[in-house]
C-alpha cells in the first residue's frame, strides 16, 4: 500500500518544474498568418536565454508553449515560463493575438509595464506574470479583461489596488502578494473569488469585512493592516482614530465644545500620560515587528538547512496531506492552472523561506528550478513543488523517488539525490546533456535543481509502476502474473531505449535494471530511467548490485558494453523470473542470476531456468523463450568484446519474434524521434504539449 502522503517540503527537507510539450504533429490547419507573425515579432524582440526552436519550417501550433484550438485554427494559449525572457513585453505583438485565452510569463525577467493592447484581448480568461521584475501601478484597464485568473504576485507594482477589479466578476484567483502595494485595499467583493493574497506589501488600514473569511496568510507582511482575520484594530497594536472631539478613550475632549473651556491641571495630566502610554506601545509595536522581519530574513537566509529543521519538525508531529485534486493519467495529469496560492502552516512557512534563500547575491540561481529539453512543457516552480503532496515511490542506488501532486493535479515525480560529487558546472553542462534526449523508450530529465545541500531532479510520472514491480510484486493468490507477451515487449523496449542511448548520443546509461524500466499502457512503449547519472557521484563499485558487469570496479567509468552485461541480466531476470539482488543471496550467498543461469544451463536443465509463472500461464513460445535466453547469454559474456552491441541486441529479439513489438529499428529510428507519452496519451486528460506556465 502507498504510504500517507505528506507535502514535498516536509519529505524534501523543505528543500528550495518536467513535463508535456508540443511534439511535432501532422496538423490539419494552421492559424491564421498575423498571429504566426505576432508571435516571431515577440519572440524576435525579447531577448531570452533558452532557445524555443520556432521556426517557419514547423507548424504555429507545433512551436514550444504554443497550444491552439481543437481545430488548429488559431493560437489560444501562450506558455513561457522559466525560458529567460529579458526586457520589456513588445506592444504590437501579443496583443494581436484576439482569441488567447492563457497567457503565462511567469518566473522570467519581464520589465516595465503590461503593454495597453495585452489589456484589450477579448478573450483573456487566465494571466500569469508572477515572478518578474513588473513596475508602476497596477493598470486600471486590466478590470477590462473577461478574465478568471489574475496573478502578478512577486513583481515591483506599487500604488494602491485599483478598486476597479470589482469589475471582474468571473474572478476567481487574485494574487498581489510580494509587491510594493501601499495605502488600503478596497472593498473587493466577488462571489466567485476562491484565492486571494496580498501578503508582503506596504498595505495599511483594516481588512474589508468582503475580504475576512481568507486567511492570516493572505495579509501577512503589511505590519499596518488590522481587523479580522488580523488582529482587532481597536487592540493596543492598532490604536483607532479618533473621532471628532472625542479622545482616544472615547470620552469628549474637554476644550472641544464651541465655549473652548480650559482644561484642568487633571486632564491635562491624564492626556499627558495617555499620549505617553500610546506612544510607548507604538515603538513596542515597531520594535517587535522590525524583530520579526528580520527573523524572517535570517530565516531565510538559512536557505535548505533552515528549512530542513522546520520540515523535519513538521514531519515528526504529522505533516499536511492534501489529496491530489487530480488522477494523474498517462505521464501526467491535467495541465497546470497556475493557481499559486493556498499553503498553510509550516510547509508554507518553510517554502517561503527555502524559496527566499538565495534571492541577494549570487545564490538566485540556487532556488530555481532549471527546466532542460521540452521540461518547459511543465509550468511549477520549486514553490509549488514544496507545496506538493507526496508520498516515497522508493529507494534507490542514487537516491529517493517521490510522486508529487501539485495543488492543481499535476504529478511529476521528484528523485532527491545523494552523495553528488560533481560541481555545479558539471552538474548543469550534464543536465542540459540528459534534457536533449528524446525517445519514446527513453524517459529524460525535464528540470533539476542544485544548492550546496540539495540535488533535485523532475521526470515525468509513470503511474503504471516499474517492470521490477510488475514482475516481483506480491507474488501469490489475486495477482496477475506478467505474461510472455509483456515479458518479450518490455525486452525490445529496453534494448530499443539503450540503443538510442549509445547511438544517437554516445551515453552509456550506467544502471540498467528492472526498477528502472517503467511502463506505460502502451506495450511497446516502456521507458528507461534513470540513465547517465553515475558520473554525477564519487566513484564506487556498489551501484547496480547483480546487474554490474565483472570487469567494473569503477562506477564512473562503465561502458556500452558494461550496458549490454546489465541489459543481459535483465533478460535473464524476465526469463526466470528471479530478482539478481534475492539470487546473490541463495546457497552461500556467492552466486549470482548469471552463473546460476549458465549452471543450470551446463547440466542441460534448460526447463528449470524459467519462470513457474509462464509454466502455470501455459506459455506455448518455448521456442521464442529458449532464444532469448541464448541472446541474453551473449549479453552476459565474460569478455567484453564478446557482447553485441546494443543495436544489434535489438535486431536479434525482433527476429525473435516478428509479431512483438510493433515497429523494427529502422521504424523506430526515423517515426519514433520527437514521438511523446504526452502526445499519445493527450486525450485522455495529460497536460498539453507546450510549456504551461
Amino acid at each position: 500500500m502507498p504510504g500517507p502522503r505528506l507535502p514535498l517540503a516536509a519529505l524534501l527537507l523543505a528543500v528550495a518544474a518536467a513535463g508535456a510539450f508540443l511534439a511535432p504533429r501532422a496538423a490539419v490547419a494552421e492559424p491564421p498568418a498575423s498571429e504566426r507573425s505576432a508571435l516571431l515579432a515577440f519572440l524576435t524582440a525579447t531577448p531570452h536565454e533558452r532557445r524555443l526552436g520556432w521556426n517557419t519550417s514547423t507548424s504555429t501550433c507545433g512551436w514550444v508553449g504554443v497550444t491552439c484550438d481543437g481545430a488548429q485554427s488559431t493560437v489560444t494559449e501562450l506558455r513561457l515560463p522559466g525560458v529567460g525572457l529579458v526586457g520589456a513585453i513588445p506592444p504590437g505583438t501579443l496583443g494581436r493575438l484576439t482569441n488567447l485565452r492563457v497567457l503565462s510569463l511567469r518566473s522570467n525577467r519581464v520589465l516595465g509595464a503590461i503593454p495597453d493592447d495585452v489589456l484589450r484581448l477579448p478573450n483573456l480568461k487566465a494571466l500569469y506574470l508572477q515572478q518578474n521584475r513588473l513596475s508602476g501601478a497596477i493598470p486600471p484597464g486590466i478590470a477590462a479583461l473577461p478574465l478568471e485568473r489574475l496573478v502578478l504576485a512577486h513583481n515591483d507594482f506599487s500604488g494602491p489596488i485599483p478598486f476597479a477589479l470589482n469589475n471582474l466578476t468571473a474572478l476567481r484567483v487574485l494574487r498581489l502578494d510580494g509587491n510594493n502595494l501601499s495605502g488600503s485595499i478596497p472593498s473587493i467583493s466577488i462571489p466567485k473569488l476562491d484565492v486571494f493574497n496580498v501578503s508582503d506589501n506596504n498595505l495599511n488600514g483594516s481588512i474589508p469585512k468582503s475580504l475576512a473569511g481568507f486567511p492570516k496568510d493572505s495579509f501577512a507582511g503589511n505590519r499596518l493592516l488590522c481587523g479580522d482575520p488580523l488582529p482587532p484594530c481597536n487592540s493596543s497594536f492598532f490604536p483607532p482614530s479618533p473621532a471628532p472631539g472625542m479622545s482616544p478613550g472615547g470620552e469628549p475632549v474637554p476644550g472641544a465644545s464651541k465655549k473652548h473651556r480650559k482644561l484642568s491641571g487633571a486632564a491635562i495630566a491624564g492626556i499627558v500620560v495617555g499620549a505617553v502610554v500610546a506612544g510607548l506601545l507604538l515603538l513596542i509595536a515597531i520594535v517587535l515587528c522590525a524583530v520579526h522581519r528580520r527573523r524572517q530574513r535570517d530565516g531565510a537566509r538559512e536557505g535548505p538547512k533552515a528549512a530542513a529543521a522546520a520540515a523535519s519538525t513538521a514531519a515528526a508531529g504529522g505533516a499536511r496531506g492534501q489529496p491530489p485534486p487530480g488522477s494523474g493519467e498517462g505521464m501526467t495529469s491535467s495541465s497546470k492552472e497556475d493557481l499559486g496560492g493556498g499553503a498553510s502552516g509550516s510547509a508554507a512557512a518553510g517554502a517561503a523561506a527555502a524559496a527566499a534563500a538565495g534571492a541577494g547575491g549570487g545564490a538566485g540561481e540556487q532556488s530555481r528550478l532549471v527546466f532542460v529539453g521540452k521540461g518547459a512543457g511543465y509550468s511549477f516552480d520549486l514553490e509549488d513543488l514544496l507545496r506538493a503532496s507526496a508520498e516515497v515511490l522508493g529507494k534507490g542506488s542514487v537516491g529517493t523517488s517521490y510522486k508529487a501532486v501539485l495543488e492543481e493535479g499535476t504529478t511529476v515525480v521528484v528523485k532527491r539525490l545523494k552523495d553528488v560529487a560533481a560541481a555545479r558546472r558539471e552538474f548543469d553542462a550534464h543536465m542540459e546533456a540528459l534534457g536533449r534526449v528524446e525517445h519514446r523508450n527513453v524517459l529524460p530529465v525535464r528540470a533539476y535543481y542544485f544548492s550546496k545541500d540539495e540535488k533535485l531532479l523532475v521526470y515525468d510520472y509513470l503511474p503504471n509502476g516499474s517492470l521490477s514491480a510488475m514482475l516481483h510484486g506480491s507474488r501469490g493468490s489475486g495477482r496477475t502474473p506478467l505474461d510472455w507477451e509483456a515479458r518479450m515487449r518490455s525486452a525490445l523496449s529496453a534494448a530499443r531505449g539503450l540503443a538510442h542511448l549509445h547511438t544517437a548520443h554516445n551515453l552509456v546509461h550506467g544502471n540498467v535494471k528492472a526498477s528502472n524500466v517503467l511502463l506505460r499502457p502502451d506495450p511497446d512503449a516502456a521507458a528507461l530511467s534513470d540513465f547517465s547519472l553515475h558520473q554525477l557521484f564519487a566513484p564506487s563499485s556498489t551501484r547496480a548490485g547483480g546487474y554490474r558487469a565483472p570487469e567494473v570496479v569503477d562506477s564512473r567509468r562503465l561502458t556500452f558494453k558494461s550496458d549490454v552485461y546489465s541489459l543481459g541480466v535483465l533478460f535473464l531476470e524476465l526469463l526466470t523470473g528471479k530478482s539478481p539482488a534475492h539470487a546473490s543471496l541463495e546457497g552461500d550467498g556467492t552466486l549470482d542470476l548469471p552463473r546460476w543461469v549458465q549452471s543450470v544451463v551446463r547440466e542441460e536443465w534448460t526447463a528449470e531456468v524459467f519462470d513457474v509463472e509462464l509454466v502455470r500461464l501455459g506459455a506455448s513460445a518455448e521456442e521464442e523463450m529458449v532464444a532469448l535466453l541464448q541472446v541474453a547469454m551473449a549479453c552476459v559474456a565474460t569478455v567484453p568484446d564478446a557482447r553485441p552491441d546494443a543495436p544489434d541486441v535489438v535486431r536479434m529479439i525482433e527476429e525473435i519474434g516478428g509479431g512483438h513489438g510493433g515497429r523494427t529499428t529502422t521504424e523506430e529510428s526515423e517515426g519514433v524521434r520527437g514521438t511523446s507519452e504526452e502526445e499519445r496519451s493527450r486525450s485522455g486528460g495529460t497536460p498539453p504539449a507546450a510549456p504551461t506556465p
